[in-house]
């Protein structure tokens, strides 16, 4: 049988839609994106990589990497660091190298350009840019994250002010009316189509300080996910949102709709 919701809803419609060509750069909206099966079509292609320990930086650890905006587009990367602009070709250096990221082994392409005396300056460290080799490669689980109008609505009536849905980075934003906060944890298991794709809802999204880092600025300073965590406390888990994998790909563009296939997925 159907999984029960708390509130039907007729209509469900994407709001938003975010992506960020650098890992843990600014996420920044889009009017439309391609989804592929291995997720969004140039999100996260790029990242920060310090070669002497073997790490691609995390944004918790590096919340400068939020302040800058990059735009990946017709082959050229164009990145801003610290209020200045720096576009090129990224040309391969033959450098690969396999990093692990969340336990996975992911590999990557150092790339040649402006960007890593820039990055290192800005770090205090000295970090090269790499592009992934694999879509979704430098991801924490799965590809495609969701929030939704309803519960961020709820997440601001506990904080007393709107909340900027880009402290979450969800690649979709779905307006979901009047029904109830968190109606999405009640989606896992089941298909959503969106626009010319569908995706399979998987499991809630534990969150971290990020949220707490300005997503325009990269500056810490409140404390939302201790707001957050007084209501949404699963085990050692603060949850908002919920994953999802493409299982076909398609174009979303913002205003089309979401829908639930009424099945759930074994």
């Amino acid at each position: 049988m159907p999984r029960p919701l708390a509130r039907v809803i007729s209509i469900m419609q994407i709001r938003d839609i975010g992506i960020s060509p650098l890992k843990g750069g600014r996420h920044q909206p889009r009017q439309s994106v391609q989804l592929g099966h291995d997720g969004a079509a140039g999100d996260r292609d790029f990242a920060v990589v310090d070669l002497h320990t073997g790490q691609i930086l995390k944004t918790v650890e590096n919340a400068a990497l939020v302040g800058c905006e990059a735009d990946w587009a017709a082959g050229v990367l164009s990145v801003e660091i610290d209020g200045r602009r720096f576009s090129a070709v990224p040309e391969p250096t033959g450098q690969q190298i396999e990093l692990k990221y969340w336990g996975r082994g992911t590999p990557m392409q150092v790339v040649d350009g402006p960007w890593a005396s820039e990055f290192s300056r800005l770090l205090g460290r000295s970090v090269v840019l790499a592009r992934s080799l694999v879509t979704g490669g430098v991801v924490y689980a799965d590809p495609i994250t969701i929030s939704t109008t309803s519960s961020l609505d709820r997440l601001a009536d506990k904080v007393g002010g709107a909340v900027d849905t880009r402290r979450f980075r969800s690649t979709f934003t779905i307006d979901t009316g009047d029904a109830d906060a968190h109606i999405e944890d009640s989606w896992a298991g089941r298909e959503l189509v969106v626009g010319g794709a569908r995706l399979l809802i998987k499991g809630g999204i534990p969150r971290c300080a990020v949220i707490d880092i300005d997503p325009q600025t990269g500056v810490r300073g409140t404390h939302l996910l201790k707001s957050l965590g007084g209501y949404r406390l699963k085990g050692n888990d603060i949850m908002f949102g919920v994953y999802a994998s493409v299982i076909q790909p398609g174009a979303v563009s913002v205003g089309d709709e979401a829908r639930l296939v009424d099945e759930p997925h074994d």
